[in-house]
């Protein structure tokens, strides 16, 4: 009977050992999550910050992981989502490196060559402004803010007195001066993830730029065309919502890189209401013009509602 006993046990805990390593090899056998977009844009891995919103994003389904829209004549916040995590920027970045241009007062007549310092090394995007070609600090400054134009940029940074050094420091103590307290940036294109906002950051500096008339013409223009080598080339403003019949757009700016996201930064009118957008680290090609025409649908039925209470 001991005997008997003893053989029963042994074989129970054999097979609970046997149990116990099977589960173990399927772990790590499993195979990795699926591929999607968040795998292909490598970002840091940074705390997860508790995310602020109001009823209405999560009504409006928006694709951008940060939203804010704020209604510049109240202060009143219209759409909140995540507005105090801090994101690369990508593009946005143009709107500080034109502030400081401006600031910094200088000739806008005067030609600059677009050189071999200006071509970017580090994501190798592309730019129709070859080396050597020459342009007017204004025609660099309309492509910068209009056209995203990255070697426009660049060369406007490199050409700023002091150097390019000099200009990221007048960059960042431009944002600080604006209240912009969780705001880096180390370059002015916007090419660098370490080029870091958030969007109530983003908020202040959309307004100071907006304060500047040039910046407004030229980040809304729907075209412009340039002279390069005796050559006229036309480029197009990145934001189509410019020439949509349907928005009354006042300042914009959109940027791109892997670890930002699409993103997208705008004054404009809504049935006569002016407010400031910020979207952010939204996926998929047209995913923030989408969130963009949501939001703007959304107000409109809510005041065509008021309207049709007070009859």
């Amino acid at each position: 009977m001991g005997m008997k006993f003893i053989s029963t046990f042994a074989l129970a805990l054999s097979l609970c050992l046997v149990t116990a390593q099977d589960g173990e090899a399927k772990e790590r056998k499993a195979p990795p999550p699926a591929k999607g977009k968040s795998a292909k844009r490598a970002k840091p891995a940074k705390p997860a910050a508790a995310p602020r919103t109001d009823a209405s994003h999560h009504a409006l389904d928006l694709r951008s992981n940060v939203a804010l829209v704020i209604d510049n004549s109240t202060g009143e916040t219209v759409v909140s989502k995540n507005v105090r995590d801090v994101q690369p920027i990508a593009s946005i970045t143009k709107l500080m490196t034109a502030l400081v241009v401006l600031d910094a007062n200088p000739s806008l007549d005067q030609s600059i060559a677009i050189s071999e310092e200006d071509v970017d090394s580090e994501r190798g995007s592309r730019s129709r402004l070859k080396v050597g070609s020459e342009l007017s600090r204004s025609d660099l400054l309309h492509l910068a803010l209009m056209a995203s134009e990255n070697r426009a940029a660049h060369a406007l940074g490199r050409n700023h007195p002091g150097g390019l050094t000099a200009f990221v420091a007048a960059m960042n103590e431009k944002a600080r001066a604006l209240g912009m307290e969780r705001t880096r940036f180390v370059d002015p294109t916007g090419l660098s993830s370490s080029n870091v906002s958030t969007a109530e950051d983003l908020v202040k500096l959309v307004k100071a730029a907006h304060n500047m008339p040039l910046i407004r013409r030229y980040s809304t223009d729907t075209h412009h065309e340039v002279a390069v080598a005796g050559r006229e080339m036309r480029f197009h403003n990145t934001n189509r919502l410019v020439s949509s019949s349907g928005w009354e757009v006042m300042l914009s700016k959109t940027g791109f890189i892997n670890e930002a996201g699409r993103c997208l930064v705008m004054q404009a009118k809504v049935d006569g209401r002016a407010l400031t957008f910020v979207l952010l680290d939204s996926w998929g090609k047209f995913s923030r013009i989408g969130d963009a025409n949501r939001i703007r649908k959304w107000l409109t039925s809510a005041a065509a509602t008021r309207t049709a209470q007070r009859a």
